[in-house]
């Protein structure tokens, strides 16, 4: 664990050493708000005419298509593209430890970039009449999903990040990744006339899981599909950087 904890924070120190710290945060942050506080349109929340931050749940997922992959495509890429990979081999620290490690601290950065977006959930209690009358449960069930989707996709940019030494490769492997697990299964299931077939192909879809989140009430299954799936693609990576696939 301390190991673990060592190269988490090597790697979380070094988003903030160079610019992509402080334009993820940016980006995430600044996009968000125009649609939401600025531009016309359905996600706008005073165009709404309801304390809600509905906007913020359908556009964050999409974001994070790019943001998520943005975030790790150095992970290991860089480490490759360097020649320092196996110089991390030589070092006391597991393959185990390397990819958790590089793994959490991308999805700490992402979930660093969701926290000041508590701001406006707040700011929605002093706008609702009477005072408070939001839909907490929603917006924490929501919240949370976001949270879990990120370590999702930042397991899924981990891998991506471990097959090229190309960051650009391995940033449009993972956004390729994540969109099909995220809306691939929905759209395929939606095809499907068979109403039971149906829902059986999108329940392997991050979306469903998601959307059910997103009602307030957070079921046991939904939390195992998101870390079942993130610990399947820390897998995948460990089993990548031996080289067994």
């Amino acid at each position: 664990m301390h190991t673990v904890f060592t190269i988490f924070k090597k790697e979380f120190r070094s988003f903030f050493t160079s610019a992509t710290g402080y334009i993820v945060l940016a980006l995430f942050l600044l996009g968000t708000g125009l649609f939401l506080w600025v531009l016309p349109g359905s996600y706008n929340v005073i165009d709404g005419g309801y304390a809600q931050l509905d906007g913020l749940f359908t556009l964050a997922p999409w974001l994070y298509l790019f943001l998520c992959p943005a975030v790790t495509m150095r992970l290991f890429a860089e480490e490759r593209s360097q020649g320092t990979l196996e110089v991390l081999f030589t070092r006391p620290a597991s393959k185990w430890s390397l990819v958790i490690g590089k793994a959490l601290s991308g999805w700490a950065l992402v979930v660093m970039a969701l926290i000041p977006t508590l701001v406006w959930y707040i700011t929605l209690n002093f706008m609702a009449e009477p005072f408070g009358n939001v839909d907490h449960g929603a917006f924490w069930g929501s919240f949370i999903g976001l949270i879990l989707l990120a370590g999702v996709y930042c397991a899924v940019g981990t891998f991506a990040s471990s097959v090229s030494n190309n960051q650009i490769v391995a940033f449009i492997l993972a956004a390729t990744l994540c969109f099909v697990l995220f809306y691939g299964f929905s759209l395929v299931g939606s095809m499907i006339h068979s109403g039971d077939v149906s829902r059986v192909v999108k329940s392997f879809g991050i979306d469903e899981h998601y959307k059910s989140m997103s009602r307030g009430v957070i079921y046991s299954i939904d939390l195992l599909y998101f870390f079942l799936l993130s610990a399947l693609f820390v897998w995948l990576t460990k089993l990548r950087i031996s080289k067994k696939i």
